[in-house]
C-alpha cells in the first residue's frame, strides 16, 4: 500500500460561474481520520464527490492506494467505501437482503450479514424491511452497507448529521474500529465536536479554499491562549477567574487557589476548533 492512501493535488470544480472547489491539496495516511471541516456550501461534498467518481475534476489529480483515479477507477471503486447523506437503500427489502445484495455488487459470496449487522446494533432487525427503519437505524445500516466490502479508505459525507446521540455514538465507534483496523478515513462534517473527537487531524475549508490542514491540538495551541479557569467560592458568592499561564503570578494564585477550602472548579481554558475556524476564515461552521 502508498504512504499515502489518499492524495488530492490542486484539486478544482465549478458549478458554472461558482468556484466550488478551488485548488485543494491535502493526503490522507493508512489508519488516519481526516476531518473535513467546514459550513453547508464550503465544498466539502463536491470534493468527496470528485474522490468517489460522481463528478471530474476541472483541474488537478486524485491519487488513492497509490493508484490513479483518472485511469484505475474501477480498481479503486473496488476497495472504497462510501456514506452519503442521502440514503439510497431498498425500502422493501430487509437490512439482510440490502447487504447482501450490496455484497453482490462487489462479488463477494457469503458475507456474513448477521455480524455486520450486529456490529450496527440491527441484529435483532434483520429480517425488518428497511421501510420500517428510523432514522437512525437506516443511518447504521448504511454504515453496515459501506464496510461490506472491507474497504481500505473510506468516504464519509455528515455520517452522523441529525441523528439521536445513541445512534450517533454508534457510528463514531464504527469510525474509529475501522481507522484503528488500517482505513483512511476521509470525514466531511460541520460538526466541530465530531471533528474533533474523531479526527487525527483537520482540514478548514471555506469558499472552495482550504486554510488549514493540522491536528486539532496543533491548532488550539498555535491559536489558543495558555490559561486556566479557576472558580473559588467566596462567602454566599462564587469567583471566577481566567489565569494566564505565562503570567508570572500563575503559579502563586494557583497554589493559593488549591489550598484553599473553597475552592470549585480548575479547568483548562483552549480556543475551539470554531472559533479557530471563524478567526481563520472569517465565517462560522453553520453558516
Amino acid at each position: 500500500m502508498a504512504d499515502q492512501a489518499i492524495e488530492v493535488s490542486a484539486l478544482s470544480y465549478s458549478y458554472g460561474d461558482i468556484k466550488a472547489v478551488d485548488g485543494v491539496s491535502f493526503s490522507v495516511a493508512p489508519g488516519e481520520i481526516l476531518g473535513f471541516l467546514g459550513p453547508n456550501g464550503a465544498g466539502k461534498s463536491t470534493t468527496i464527490k470528485m474522490l468517489t467518481g460522481q463528478l471530474q475534476p476541472e483541474s488537478g489529480s486524485i491519487r488513492i492506494l497509490g493508484m490513479s483515479h483518472a485511469d484505475q477507477r474501477e480498481h479503486i471503486q473496488a476497495k472504497m467505501g462510501v456514506c452519503f447523506e442521502e440514503k439510497n437503500l431498498y425500502e422493501a427489502m430487509s437490512g439482510e437482503e440490502n447487504l447482501r445484495f450490496f455484497a453482490s455488487l462487489f462479488g463477494i459470496k457469503g458475507v456474513d450479514t448477521d455480524q455486520m449487522l450486529r456490529r450496527v446494533g440491527l441484529g435483532d432487525r434483520a429480517g425488518d424491511r428497511v421501510a420500517k427503519y428510523s432514522k437512525g437505524m437506516r443511518q447504521r445500516l448504511m454504515m453496515a452497507r459501506t464496510l461490506v466490502n472491507s474497504p481500505d479508505v473510506l468516504f464519509l459525507d455528515e455520517p452522523t448529521d441529525g441523528l439521536d446521540p445513541v445512534s450517533a455514538k454508534a457510528i463514531r465507534m464504527l469510525i474509529q474500529q475501522e481507522a484503528e483496523r488500517g482505513a483512511a478515513v476521509l470525514l466531511t462534517t460541520h460538526d466541530m465536536h465530531e471533528a474533533d473527537e474523531l479526527s487525527d487531524r483537520v482540514a478548514f475549508i471555506s469558499e472552495g479554499r482550504l486554510h488549514a490542514v493540522d491536528a486539532p491540538e496543533n491548532l488550539k495551541l498555535q491559536f489558543g491562549e495558555r490559561s486556566v479557569k479557576v472558580r473559588v467560592r467566596t462567602g454566599d458568592g462564587v469567583d471566577e477567574r481566567a489565569i494566564a499561564l505565562d503570567d508570572s503570578s500563575a503559579a502563586d494564585f494557583l497554589k493559593s487557589a488549591v489550598e484553599s477550602d473553597g475552592l470549585m472548579t480548575i479547568h483548562t481554558e483552549e480556543a475551539t476548533l470554531e472559533a479557530i475556524f471563524i478567526e481563520m476564515t472569517g465565517r462560522g461552521l453553520e453558516g
